[in-house]
């Protein structure tokens, strides 16, 4: 079994959860990975299993000779295996490895913040604001004793670069695992920008539950089964004829008026009969 995936980081949305809390969480995209290349002890004196992720545009020829038409791939790490035989050059590798509530533990390359001061560095208190002190506000003070030792120690705290690091977060829970879409969603920050690369592990907490589990299944998108579409065309097709019907049919009103018109033409026939013989007897 794997150890874990390489990633990419897409950003930070709220979860919440059964009772209604709302939780931070960084939705990852892990994978999918491909097998690239397989350590064992015979030829490299360890056992572990060499993943490649990412595209690259323009990959140089060692690299596409490694890789042996499996792609071209811009990432390369490596993960520690138990038993190497179980894996093969080309298996892909994905997000479904990761159940909800395991424990994962996340490396990436925090932001880059440039030259920094020992106060936004290493949090400095600073100078003192009064007695004098014009421009000891933000300094970083003494940073040794005189002749003894005579020199600075090493590792002393002071201003430089700041950030773009490699950070580890540990013990974060996986709250979602969506092997369809390739998604991994943790709880808590993790190190680094977005789109940044993320290299994802189970923790030493969560190692010795998962070696012998079975990984998720992959459940592609539900999609209309073909029993219910053609169940629904006959009713679609006899909704669409009965407004057709409704015209065909006679208004009954119209059919009354109709009916009723050579009723009102006898009295008029009656009434010129009866000024016809008015006129022979005058």
């Amino acid at each position: 079994m794997i150890e874990g995936l390489l990633g990419r980081k897409v950003g930070m949305i709220q979860v919440f959860d059964d009772d209604g809390r709302v939780h931070s969480a960084t939705v990852i995209e892990a994978g999918p990975c491909v097998v690239s290349q397989i350590k064992s002890e015979e030829t490299d004196g360890y056992t572990a299993v060499q993943l490649a992720y990412g595209t690259k545009k323009r990959p140089n020829k060692p690299m596409k000779g490694h890789f042996r038409k499996l792609g071209d791939f811009r990432h390369l790490r490596e993960f520690k295996v138990d038993d190497p035989t179980q894996h093969k050059v080309g298996e892909r590798v994905g997000v479904e490895i990761f159940h909800p509530g395991d424990k994962v533990d996340v490396t990436g390359t925090s932001k880059g913040r440039g030259f920094a001061g020992g106060v936004r560095r290493y949090n400095f208190r600073g100078g003192p604001k009064t007695h004098g002190q014009s421009d000891r506000h933000r300094a970083p003070g003494s940073i040794g004793s005189g002749t003894t030792p005579g020199r600075v120690f090493k590792g002393l705290r002071m201003a430089g670069h700041m950030g773009a690091r490699q950070v580890t977060v540990r013990n974060l829970e996986v709250l979602q695992s969506n092997p369809a879409r390739g998604i991994l969603i943790v709880a808590g920050a993790v190190p680094g920008a977005r789109n940044g690369l993320v290299r994802i592990r189970y923790s030493s907490q969560t190692l010795p539950k998962v070696k012998d589990r079975k990984p998720l299944d992959v459940e592609p998108e539900e999609a209309p089964a073909p029993e219910a579409a053609e169940e629904a065309a006959p009713e679609a097709a006899e909704e669409a004829e009965q407004p057709e019907a409704a015209a065909e049919e006679p208004q009954p009103e119209a059919t009354e008026a109709e009916g009723e018109a050579p009723a009102d033409e006898e009295p008029e026939a009656e009434a010129s009969e009866e000024t016809t013989e008015e006129e022979e007897q005058s």
